[in-house]
Formats: structure tokens, sequence, C-alpha cells
């Protein structure tokens, strides 16, 4: 038996930045991973992929849109979508191989097999029908989360398909119909989209982009719907039919009547939910929730004692970002140091065109916690940046305490979004006003001037406004 002083099952974002913490800390460690290639879901089949044909097919719809602007006229434009699943996957294996250095590297063990608790400080790791049994003082379990299912619409894989069946599609689909309008559905959706497939996404809620700003949510909306995309909202699934190579979804609207929609394929993204099934929770005696989210105090220990959780498997939101702190944060705890994350200035990100970007509070929560409050906005349209870009759809909202001018949130729809919003996250970490961001200097042009006078505004001393 091998002996370990820090151990992780799951080597997603969560674990494996964990495993390099916790060894930079001193620490024997070991990675334990039950697929051949380290990095989870977020490298293999969500974030980075998802990011990767993003990209791509923004790529495809400027050049057959928008280059005539700049003066580039393009003839006869095609996509090859062999070649564009070919980039996905190599940026795919670019990062997971370099995972793989980072762990040789920092003198991490790496072990492939299915981790499961036996007892507390004991795991076995079954591998191609054998298994080997692992003692550590101290186990992080990092098994992220999978897709949830319908119960009445089961994966096939080719009608009905989660997120990751859609980011290996072989043709794009004539209609492709999305359930959920969180991040997944509407990025896929995006993509799809773009290739020139017709999408229509169908939501529960009267609005996309549920954890969203209400004013934000539906300018996202109507920018996505001028790009061909179909809402249809307050919409509650009730089943689905194949019937001649096509798929029929059928839904109540908000006044209860049916309808039905027909395409060829359906992606159910409704959301994820731990993957805490098989990890040996019960045989170690660590307590579970019926939503599959394992219970942790503030040190992410979970009732057992040497047993803790992190990432996707707890409460929070489902970030690899998330998960990547927790990751830090929990190795130095177990050696006796102040691990930290600070859980309201998360930042969330969807990464359609606009991008959506938000951390801290929104105008809803203020009012809600009875908060008073003022708002700074400042439009894209009037952002030199924006405009040489060609992408001057968004803004840029801060909310900030009526009385100390404090920043309390900050939301970003617009152009690089999620690289803009770092700046707000930094100064909500160190408890800025609105002042502070208004006098700090920002280049000349930029797309950061927006967060700037947006800024101004909530003083009222917006100068190009």
């Amino acid at each position: 038996m091998d002996k370990y002083n820090y151990a992780i099952i799951g080597a997603g974002p969560g674990g494996y930045i964990s495993a390099i913490r916790a060894a930079q800390l001193g620490l024997k460690t070991v990675l334990i991973e039950k697929d051949d290639r380290l990095g989870g879901t977020c490298l293999n089949v969500g974030c980075i992929p998802s990011k990767a044909l993003l990209e791509s097919s923004e790529w495809f719809t400027a050049a057959k849109h928008k280059f005539n602007d700049h003066g580039i006229i393009i003839h006869g434009v095609e996509l090859d979508l062999r070649a564009m699943m070919a980039r996905k996957e190599w940026i795919v294996k670019t990062l997971t191989d370099g995972i793989a250095v980072l762990m040789k590297k920092n003198k991490v063990t790496v072990v492939n097999g299915m981790g499961r608790l036996t007892a507390p400080g004991l795991i076995a790791v079954e591998h191609n029908g054998q298994s080997i049994e692992i003692e550590a003082d101290a186990i992080i379990l990092a098994t992220g989360s999978i897709p949830i299912e319908l119960p009445f619409m089961p994966f096939d894989g080719k009608y009905i398909v989660n997120s990751t069946d859609a980011l290996s599609f072989d043709f794009v689909p004539e209609h492709l119909i999305v359930v959920g309008a969180g991040a997944i559905g509407l990025e896929l959706g995006s993509v799809w989209n773009r290739l020139g497939a017709k999408v229509s996404i169908v939501e529960m809620l009267p609005q996309v982009a549920p954890f969203a700003d209400k004013q934000m949510a539906i300018m996202l909306q109507r920018s996505l719907k001028s790009q061909g995309m179909d809402f249809y909202l307050k919409s509650k699934v009730t089943g689905s039919e194949v019937k001649n190579g096509k798929v029929i979804l059928t839904y109540e609207d908000a006044k209860g009547e049916a309808h039905t929609l027909e395409g060829n394929k359906i992606l159910v993204a409704v959301g994820r939910k731990p993957n805490s099934a098989n990890v040996g929770l019960k045989e170690a005696g660590v307590m579970i929730e019926k939503s599959g989210i394992i219970p942790v105090d503030s040190k992410y220990r979970t009732n057992v004692k040497g047993i803790y959780a992190i990432g996707d498997l707890i409460q929070g939101p489902m970030l690899a970002h998330k998960a990547e702190e927790e990751g830090i944060a929990v190795a130095e705890i177990v050696e006796g140091k102040g691990g930290y994350v600070n859980y309201d200035i998360i930042p969330n990100v969807i990464y359609t065109s606009p991008e959506l970007a938000v951390t801290g509070i929104s105008e809803e929560e203020a009012k809600r916690r009875n908060i008073k409050y003022k708002t700074g906005k400042f439009y894209f349209r009037g952002n030199g940046r924006a405009l040489s870009l060609g992408e001057t759809d968004g803004l840029v909202k801060v909310l900030t305490d009526a009385e100390t001018g404090k920043l309390l949130g900050v939301h970003i729809l617009g152009p690089r979004a999620s690289d803009l919003i770092a700046e707000a996250v930094l100064a909500l970490e160190v408890e800025a006003t609105a002042e502070d961001i208004g006098r700090m200097v920002h280049a000349h042009p930029t797309l950061s001037e927006a967060i700037k006078e947006a800024a101004l505004g909530a003083d009222g001393r917006q100068i190009h406004s």
C-alpha cells in the first residue's frame, strides 16, 4: 500500500491545481483520475472545447458578414467542420498534455483509474481489472459534475444530446432545439447558429441567463435574437418523440397551452449535478444531501475527519475558477495556512457575442436586501475601441452604495467582457469605491474605459455620455 500526505480524486481544474499547490507546500501528493487525459470536464468536454468552437464560429460569421465593413472582400466562404473540430481537439490535447508535464515538474504522482473511498484515509483505485490501495492523511474529493438528464427525455447521443455530444456533431443540424437558456445552452446554441443551424431556445424561467441582472439579460436576448436565435421563455418542456428521422419537442407556454417544435436534435442544457455517486461516500461514512451536494464546513471538511470536498461537489456556482481557488485554499488549509475564497465576488461569464460577465450583486439583489444604491451606466456604442472593433452592443453597469460609494457589483455586456470583469473583481476585493475606479487612469482607446465611464456615472460625473 502506498502512503501519501495528500490525495485527490479527480483531475479537473479543482483537483490538478490543488495537487500542484499541495506539492509546492511540500506534501507528498497523488492525483487519481479515471480518464486517460487530465483536466476533467472543463479541459476535455467543457470550458476549453466550447470556447474553441465559439472562437472558430465567430471568425466564420465575421468572414461571411463583417469583413466587408472593413474593406475585406471574400467570395465563397465555406465551412470545413472537420477542420474546425480538429483545431478544437488540438487545443484540448495541447492543454491536457501540458497538465501532465506540470504534474511531473511538481513531482505529483498520477494514478489512472476509478478512485473510491473504502474507509476514512483509504482509497481503492481500479484500472483495467486491477486494483491498488492508497492511504492518505488528507483526501480531497474533486470529481466535478455531470449533465442533468430529464427523466422523461433520456440522452440517446443522437436525437436527445447533452453538452458533450453537442461539442462534436459531425454535421450542422438544420434545426437545433436547446432546452435551457443558461451559459451552456446559450453558448452552444450560438456556435451552431453561427455555423448555419436554426436554433430555438426553450426556457422555463422568464429570462435568459437566470443569474444575471434583468436589464443585461434582456439586452443579451435581444442581441442573440437579432443573430437569428428564437426564444420560448416561460415554457415548460413536457416530452419528446422521434419520428421519421426528426425529433419533436412538446412544451407548455405560460398559459398552459401545448405546443411542438420539430428539429434534428434536442440539446438538453438544464444544468449539471454533482458527480458524487460511485465515489465510496457511504463506505467512508461521508454525508451527502439528496441533491448530491456534499456538505462541508468553512475549511472544506466533510463530516469525516481527513476527507474534504471542493468544486462542483459542494455548494456554490459550478464554475471552473471557483473549483481552482478552492483547490488552492484546501491545500493551504491542510498544511495549516490560511486558505481563503471570497465567494461574494466570483465572476460569472457567458461567452456569447456579446459576452456577459458579472461580479458582485445585481439591482434585483440590492432591492431584496434593502440596500440603498446608485447606478452608473455606459454603452459601448460611445466607446472608441468598441467602434473600431465593430462590436458596440451592450453596456457596463456599476452599482455602488448610495451613502459610501463602495462598489457593490459590476455587470458587463459587450466585447471582451470576460477579460474586462477582472478589473471589477479586483476593485471589489480591495473594497474600492466608484470614485477609485473613476480616478484610475485607463489607457485610451480601450474597452476598459467603459468601466471608468460607468463608475463616473454613479457619481453623475460621466464625461462621454
